[in-house]
């Protein structure tokens, strides 16, 4: 049975409580921990709508007023107009939204082919395909679960999330593997999405502490077979739903509209809690589990699938997890251990310990 890291758990504080009663998602307390504190749950029951002075934002908790304000053209960007307006999502999961942003190739294809010559073209020949990431983020996960795969405890976090974000971006031409003496790096893409590694490290800490949680689903990817891949990418997409590495996305009112609570006013900053939504019990069925085979999976938490942050947070996390089981098959917590995340606006676990034999 999958582990159930409830917002349901016992808790000695209590979030901050505005006027009214209303919590404050900035105040003391509220940011340890949401889900333990119930402050998503109380938000989404409670109060639908209301105005937060310290985030200076409108907040939105339930899935269906999140979905609106991401996908509605009446919703734009915040502070400006230039991030996507509906029907297309907003930047959520890994990508910030980036309006020079360039897709990068899905793993396996090969750059397309052109009819016309680059130099009897009447324009300007295309600039150069990006080749498929995957390769060198795969030889970049093998390399440093090898490196730890001896020890008799490790820090996934400090000692593979951390770096593999960045090492798969620097493997390239004339490096066969990234330097673990030096800091770690920004990715070298030209995206301002891809560059953002450190949101990716806490989605793929995020990631590999709920497959480490269920040995089941560990032993099914262990064992390949044609399922395993899909399982892996079901499982990557739950973890953003469940445990998402940004929890608030802001947006704009264009014009004043209708939300489940209430009426938003035009002009006004709006606070999307995406960890809410993520876990409303009236869009999921037991929303607080981890299951990557759930029927009531949504892509929309995934984000947009053309960015470059998007598919490399995928890659990292299924080649990572079968770079950890190939070089340590009996990979477990260390004694003791239990994972725990922190953070309100981005979250993650900051030590994911274990016993790599």
């Amino acid at each position: 049975m999958p582990a159930d890291r409830s917002e349901a758990l016992p808790t000695a504080r209590r979030p901050h409580r505005l006027a009214g009663g209303q919590p404050g998602l900035l105040e003391p307390g509220a940011s340890t921990d949401p889900y333990r504190l119930r402050l998503y749950r109380i938000l989404r029951t409670d109060f639908p709508l209301g105005h937060d002075p310290g985030l200076g934002a409108w907040l939105l908790s339930r899935y269906e007023d999140v979905v609106l304000a991401l996908t509605d053209p009446r919703f734009t960007g915040y502070p400006h107009d230039g991030a996507p307006r509906g029907p297309v999502p907003a930047p959520l999961g890994l990508c910030r939204g980036s309006l020079v942003c360039t897709p990068l190739p899905e793993a396996g294809t090969a750059p397309a082919a052109t009819d016309t010559p680059a130099d009897t073209a009447t324009g300007p020949a295309p600039a150069p395909a990006d080749p498929d990431p995957a390769p060198a983020v795969e030889r970049a996960a093998y390399v440093l679960a090898r490196r730890i795969a001896g020890r008799d405890r490790a820090d996934l976090v400090g000692e593979f999330c951390r770096w593999l974000p960045a090492g798969a971006v620097a493997v390239g031409p004339g490096l066969s593997s990234p330097d673990p003496n030096a800091p770690p790096r920004p990715g070298g893409g030209a995206d301002d999405c891809a560059r953002q590694t450190g949101l990716r490290e806490r989605a793929l800490a995020s990631f590999l502490a709920n497959m480490l949680d269920d040995p089941d689903l560990l032993a099914a990817v262990a064992g390949g077979g044609a399922g395993a891949g899909m399982l892996l990418r079901r499982a990557w997409a739950e973890t953003l739903r469940r445990d998402p590495p940004v929890q608030i996305v802001l947006r704009r009112t264009r014009t004043e509209l209708r939300v489940s609570g209430g009426t938003l006013p035009a002009g006004e900053a709006v606070a999307c809690l995406i960890g809410a939504a993520g876990r409303d019990p009236a869009r999921f069925a037991a929303p607080d589990r981890f299951d990557p085979l759930r029927a009531d999976a949504d892509p929309l938490f995934s984000g947009p699938a053309g960015c470059p942050a998007a598919l490399l947070g995928r890659l990292e996390a299924e080649h990572g997890l079968r770079a950890l089981l190939a070089a340590m098959p009996r990979i477990r917590w260390a004694e003791g251990f239990r994972p725990t995340s922190s953070g309100v606006l981005t979250r993650g676990p900051r030590t994911l310990l274990v016993r790599p034999s």
